[in-house]
């Protein structure tokens, strides 16, 4: 048998050379002048406690049992995509994956994930300096002539590794030419490549790339956990911590491992090895949150010149206005969960101080005022921020706050009109459906003081029109049975039985659309309204095959860049299918809404010249057509059936 004669990447030989010669000129350490070892520079925690293998990821168990079971079953895509926010552990989930890949430890040659010991290539991948692990940041290198670079060196076989791996952070910063020159590498790479990316904007890489990959979200890492993994860390650099710093870090990690482990590193430095909340919040500037909700209360019992002092205080201990604000909607968010989830569920990652003020709150107040003192709060951060004096905006906000506090609720605003109570919740109502549940239509409705609004006529309320009147309103605006109303109106699903206590709503899987109308008419459906407007009025429609399901878009004035990639997600999700929306440059049919438009401007001009119609416009110029809606037994095309006329339409 001939031997296999393979070409090396001279770039790879060069690399190689290079780390071999920098480790025999330095006989691997740094000496210094007097021939000593030189001090080793600090290594910061972030850095320091990088995961080395799996098992030391945290927060991650999704990620961790697939590859496993992956890696076990001989089941190794040929690209993952990892995508998730700042500091989850991205790029270290590459290299470890990089370091399962060419695992190599003696009595074990084969990728495995269970690696108990530093084999033969794992120390220069988790340093990035392995000749066969080709790491680049495509926010640097975002050409074709990179990515040109890597699909010519993945020709060849690795130099000592058993694959060579590729990769690529914030892939989403390449460009379209050069995600375009690496597809066809990416769908049939050399067997001894792998492929890794790493993004935080999964929505900007093109779905081209995303369906030649295995695509991996690293989730944010929960409170409790990072208090735990913290606790743990500070104990082996023998420092100490209370738990109530912990959780300020954590909370302001924001789910992100590396921003809590800078933010303990800072930390122990400042207390000089002991973590305290003082500290932590000094170092924040996060206001003392004792004192915070010392402010709610004040606020929440309309005492503004108290509230006022609070602010006074905080502001004079260094707390920025827009941060003490902010803290003070956290405390309402506080609030609410505990009132809506309970004090147990809702404190996993709070102090006992917090809890405990939250859940006295929580019983006092409604959830309708917390609600609304959250809006308030939510304006008055973006106010604070934008405003010339941010502490003369904080002090109106607080003001506004306080004198809120009192304010009747709209079922009491009701009463007090002589509309009479409304029922606060409809009987039955499950608590896990956030849609509004609505009854049957009254009867009466359209009696009354009520019908003028109904009908828009202003000003029509108390008058009596004789009986000339009461034909008209026969002939033009029949009362509408009850029931059959609720049924026109009213959505089955939003029923509710009288029976029993409801059960929650199982998922349920929709059928296929067959139309791109009725892709419209499935995102209202889903109460995805915004989405639901785009589709009408923003986009035109250059294909749609449903067998395939593929749908070709031309986006119009006003469309999000992300549509294409919403759509998609939203009807694989909708549906259990997947489907392919994709971008064209080329205008189709035109915007569904348009259409809509032109065609009730058609209707409108035809009711209004229905004699009837002309003479009630004439007895109330100030009357406008609300709707027009086709009466029973009009065709689909909107001509009347056999033995009706056309003039038989109805205006409300």
């Amino acid at each position: 048998m001939r031997d296999l004669k393979v070409r090396p990447d001279r770039r790879d030989i060069r690399r190689h050379a290079d780390i071999m010669a920098k480790k025999k000129s330095t006989g691997g350490e740094d000496m210094g002048a007097g021939g000593d070892i030189a001090a080793k520079p600090y290594v910061v925690l972030a850095r320091k406690y990088r995961p080395q293998t799996f098992d030391d990821l945290i927060g991650q168990d999704a990620l961790v049992k697939t590859l496993k079971n992956a890696f076990a079953a001989g089941r190794i895509a040929q690209g993952y995509m990892l995508t998730g926010v700042r500091g989850v552990g991205k790029t270290t989930t590459a290299r470890i994956l990089a370091r399962a890949l060419n695992y190599e430890a003696p009595g074990l040659d084969r990728p495995t994930i269970d690696m108990p010991g530093l084999g033969r290539h794992c120390a220069e991948i988790m340093e990035g300096r392995h000749p066969d692990v080709f790491e680049m940041d495509a926010a640097s290198n975002t050409g074709v002539d990179n990515i040109r670079e890597i699909i010519e060196s993945a020709q060849y076989t690795p130099l000592i590794a058993r694959t060579k791996v590729f990769i690529i952070d914030e892939v989403h910063m390449l460009s379209k030419g050069a995600f375009n020159a690496l597809l066809k590498t990416l769908e049939e790479p050399p067997g001894h490549v792998k492929f890794i990316f790493a993004t935080t904007e999964i929505r900007k890489v093109p779905v081209t790339v995303l369906s030649r990959c295995q695509r991996f979200d690293l989730r944010r890492v929960e409170q409790p956990v990072l208090c735990a993994h913290f606790k743990k860390i500070v104990g082996n650099e023998g420092a100490r911590a209370d738990d109530d710093a912990l959780a300020l870090i954590a909370r302001a990690a924001e789910g992100s491992v590396r921003d809590g482990l800078s933010i303990l590193d800072q930390a122990i430095a400042m207390g000089q090895g002991h973590v305290t909340a003082p500290s932590v919040r000094a170092m924040l500037g996060l206001a003392d949150r004792a004192r915070i909700f010392d402010l709610a209360e004040a606020l929440f019992k309309g005492d503004a010149a108290t509230a006022l002092s609070s602010l006074k205080a905080l502001h004079q201990d260094s707390a920025e206005p827009t941060q003490i604000i902010s803290d003070l909607a956290e405390a309402v968010h506080i609030v609410a969960r505990i009132k809506a989830v309970g004090e147990e569920p809702a404190g996993e990652a709070l102090s006992r101080e917090e809890k405990a003020r939250g859940a006295a709150l929580a019983e006092r107040l409604s959830m309708a005022y917390l609600a609304r003192a959250w809006q308030m709060l939510l304006k008055g951060i973006e106010e604070t921020q934008r405003a010339p004096a941010p502490y003369a905006a904080a002090e109106m906000l607080l003001i506004r706050l306080a004198y809120t506090a009192d304010l009747p609720t709209p079922d009491d605003l009701i009463a007090r009109l002589g509309g009479g109570a409304i029922p606060s919740r409809l009987p039955s109502a499950p608590q896990a459906d956030s849609r509004e549940q609505r009854g049957p239509l009254n009867h009466d409705a359209a009696e009354g003081p009520q019908a003028a609004l109904v009908l828009g006529v202003p000003g029509a309320e108390g008058q009596d029109h004789g009986a000339d009147a009461d034909a008209a309103e026969g002939e033009l605006f029949p009362v509408r049975d009850s029931e059959a109303e609720a049924a026109e109106f009213t959505d089955p699903g939003d029923l509710v039985e009288d029976d029993g206590p409801v059960a929650p709503a199982q998922p349920v899987m929709m059928p296929d659309p067959r139309s791109f109308a009725e892709v419209v008419a499935l995102a209202g459906t889903k109460r995805d309204m915004m989405l639901k407007v785009h589709l009408e009025d923003h986009v035109s429609l250059v294909k749609f095959d449903a067998s395939t399901g593929s749908i070709d878009l031309h986006l119009l004035t006003g469309a999000p860049a992300e549509l294409a990639n919403d759509l998609r997600e939203k009807l694989n999700r909708w549906t259990g299918r997947r489907w392919m929306v994709m971008l064209s440059k080329t205008p189709g049919a035109p915007a569904i809404g348009a259409v809509r438009r032109e065609r009730e401007a058609v209707e409108l001009a035809a009711i209004k010249g229905h004699p009837a119609v002309r003479a009630l416009l004439d007895a109330f110029p100030d009357a406008k057509i609300a709707d027009v809606r086709r009466m029973a037994g009009s065709g689909p095309d909107g001509a009347p059936s056999d033995g009706e006329s056309g003039d038989e339409s109805k205006a409300v």
